[in-house]
């Protein structure tokens, strides 16, 4: 008897060869090479089955003749999110959630579907949601509901995690949402590999894509990640997908930041802010407050911003620490902030304000968890280490906002009247902000 061919396949883009090799040649990563049997050959069956459904044979249209989108966005029924969406959902869509495990995916959709399935949103009568679950059972999703105070008749729960079963239960309920949780537990039987392969979740996540254009169901994804924070699985998946949504924060507190990284329907740069307790996820209206409630007054090396994440104003704590080295070479430490562009700052303070950072170890961090990628943070991080390093402090009703440039000149910034208004908001007297904005 002949023995049986193994290949590889590549688990981040998908490639395969019938030899191992430390790098991909499909996306040149290393180490991704996974050693999977070959789909079974079907000799007894005269006819191969086609795994692919037909297209759908439409003809091409003007552009001036197809209609215009007419239909509103559906609310979700939890604020943040639908900030983050762009809105609200979009009917058809097909959004992916990812998320280190136990951060609250699961928390958050399942307190999604007893929203909407209260609303009426893409039909006249209530909204039908099936909930798809290949990893927990019926009654430990029923467990989660009675705590999170989930009870809606039109909130239908499943525990399946093969496609062929779940197709067809969606075709009999036919519902206006749809949740699967997790993608990388769903399986095509017809295919040889295991769940969660890249083979498997590629081909589950196409026949969802297709069901999901075709019928108008709005279909959330949870996708597990891998230990460097990425979705797991090929990266195929990310752009089959119309929204990719990362939930992050530490587990060990109490606030979970939404952060979109694509969306087809909205910006990518909103973000929403969410507190985790006892009784679910409850939205954070107001993130100015929240972040500088605890802030530290008059103590060197604290300044606050007002950042602009997608359409919000956002007022954070930006905080330095400089003190004397004990190594030949000063440390620099960033916690929330680019590393190049501190030491990038450091340069500029060293060579145009004078003050002397040659042997001073730097430590930066944005209180709050965010990340500041905005140039306009440059001149409170300068004002916050020369705070540290003269020992003196920023006033405490101050605001701080501006881009440095090498030459040491303060660049304008976009939406400083946005700004002020939300410094004005909360009680802050000044703003140090560029002439240009002035």
């Amino acid at each position: 008897m002949a023995k049986e061919k193994t290949v590889f396949v590549c688990s981040a883009c998908g490639y395969e060869t019938p030899r191992w090799m430390g790098k991909c040649p499909g996306c040149n990563a290393w180490n991704t090479l996974e050693e999977q049997a070959p789909q079974a050959a079907q000799q007894a069956a005269p006819v191969k089955a086609n795994k692919q459904r037909p297209g759908t044979g439409a003809s091409a249209m003007r552009l001036s003749e197809i209609p215009e989108e007419t239909s509103a966005r559906a609310t979700t029924g939890i604020g943040e999110l639908d900030r983050v969406l762009g809105g609200g959902v979009v009917e058809g869509s097909l959004m992916l959630v990812g998320g280190d495990p136990g951060i609250g995916k699961s928390t958050l959709l399942l307190e999604t579907a007893g929203n909407v399935a209260r609303l009426t949103a893409f039909a006249t009568e209530r909204n039908t949601v099936l909930y798809i679950s290949g990893e927990e059972s019926v009654r430990q999703i029923k467990m989660r509901a009675r705590r999170l105070g989930v009870t809606s008749d039109n909130l239908l729960i499943l525990s399946e995690n093969a496609m062929d079963a779940a197709e067809r239960r969606w075709e009999e309920i036919a519902p206006d949402y749809m949740i699967i949780d997790s993608i990388q537990t769903m399986y095509r039987p017809d295919m040889a590999s295991a769940p969660g392969s890249v083979s498997q979740v590629r081909e589950c996540a196409s026949l969802l894509m297709r069901m999901a254009k075709t019928t108008g169901c709005a279909v959330f994804l949870v996708g597990h990640v891998t230990k460097e924070g990425a979705i797991a699985g090929p990266r195929v998946l990310e752009h089959m997908v119309d929204v990719v949504l990362y939930f992050e924060g530490d587990r060990q507190h109490e606030y979970r930041i939404l952060r979109a990284v694509k969306n087809r329907f909205g910006s990518v740069n909103e973000l929403g802010l969410f507190e985790m307790r006892e009784s679910g996820m409850v939205p954070v209206e107001n993130p100015s407050e929240l972040l500088l409630s605890t802030r530290a007054r008059n103590v060197p090396g604290s300044c606050v911003h007002c950042a602009i994440e997608g359409s919000r104003p956002m007022l954070v704590d930006v905080q330095a620490l400089a003190l004397q080295t004990a190594y030949g070479t000063p440390r620099r430490t960033t916690n929330g902030f680019d590393a190049g562009r501190l030491a990038l700052l450091l340069a500029v303070l060293e060579k145009r304000a004078g003050v002397s950072l040659f042997n001073q170890d730097v430590y930066v961090n944005v209180a709050g968890g965010l990340e500041l990628s905005e140039p306009a943070a440059d001149l409170p991080l300068c004002a916050a280490v020369a705070s540290s390093v003269r020992d003196a402090c920023v006033p405490g009703d101050w605001a701080v906002i501006g881009e440095v440039g090498l030459a040491g000149e303060i660049r304008a910034v976009s939406q400083a009247e946005r700004r002020l208004a939300e410094c004005a908001r909360l009680g802050f007297t000044t703003a140090v902000i560029p002439r240009e904005n002035a």
